[in-house]
């Protein structure tokens, strides 16, 4: 029998931090439901990022990392739990609840099949830095953009600019190592990407709404349209994700082709 799933309650640190949204966007009318789920999905979505993490600081621990970038590992999940709370706010402010059912508890990959722990580690900063991080930057920043001057794009800005530490804390990690690997274990490591790339296709298209516009009046609130995110999602692959993976030395552009649909 399956338990219930736990609840993640952000009430306290939420209402602390709130934008005086009020004031800066006045009556958002119908706006508002759909503003309040928004963020309190990305509120869900952020917070459960720390775990991520937090069990990859573990990893690059005993793969044998050194402190200082196993440190700066573990403090992102300090900022990703920052980010639900404020993500909390911005639900609190338009007249919700920073509360919702958690992201189940997943385990981070361990990759029995690689040829050591710094590996395996590898795969894992790849997938979730130069991968994931590296879509998110694209993504909050386009929103960013369209965003009017306020508090609610003073706090965008606050976790985009950290996102981006953490798309780039992937990017320079990796590549001095992965300029060591030899023949096999680079081969290893591409044959992974194609999977790793499937995994991140899924991801983003199934919270990407294919019919999903963007209401008037709904960049101010953050609410995005499903086919234009699409279009940056892909584009910010084609464009920086496969030849900076392909710059490493990796056949990435083969791996996206190659990845299991």
């Amino acid at each position: 029998m399956s338990s219930a799933p736990e609840l993640l309650d952000l009430r306290s640190e939420a209402r602390a931090a709130m934008p005086p949204l009020a004031s800066a966007l006045g009556d958002v009318g119908a706006l508002r439901g759909p503003a309040i789920e928004t963020w309190r999905g990305r509120m869900v979505n952020e917070h459960g990022s720390a775990r991520v993490f937090e069990a990859l600081a573990v990893q690059l621990a005993g793969a044998g990392f050194d402190a200082d970038t196993v440190a700066t590992c573990r403090g992102f999940a300090a900022e990703e739990r920052k980010h639900g709370a404020l993500c909390g706010a911005v639900v609190e402010a338009l007249g919700g609840e920073a509360r919702a059912p958690a992201l189940p508890r997943e385990l981070l990959p361990e990759h029995a099949d690689a040829g050591d722990p710094v590996e395996a580690a590898l795969r894992n900063l790849v997938s979730v830095s130069c991968l994931s991080e590296t879509i998110a930057v694209a993504l909050i920043g386009a929103e960013r953009e369209e965003m009017p001057e306020g508090p609610l794009r003073e706090l965008l800005t606050a976790i985009w600019s950290e996102e981006i530490g953490h798309a780039r804390f992937g990017w320079t990690t990796v590549a001095p190592r992965i300029a060591t690997l030899d023949a096999a274990a680079r081969a290893r490591l591409e044959r992974y990407l194609a999977v790793a790339f499937a995994h991140l296709e899924r991801h983003e298209l199934a919270h990407l709404p294919a019919d999903a516009c963007s209401p008037s009046g709904g960049p101010a609130l953050g609410l995005c349209s499903g086919p234009e995110a699409r279009a940056l999602f892909y584009a910010t692959l084609d464009e920086v994700i496969i030849p900076g993976l392909e710059n490493l030395g990796l056949a990435a552009r083969a791996a996206w082709d190659a990845r299991p649909r």
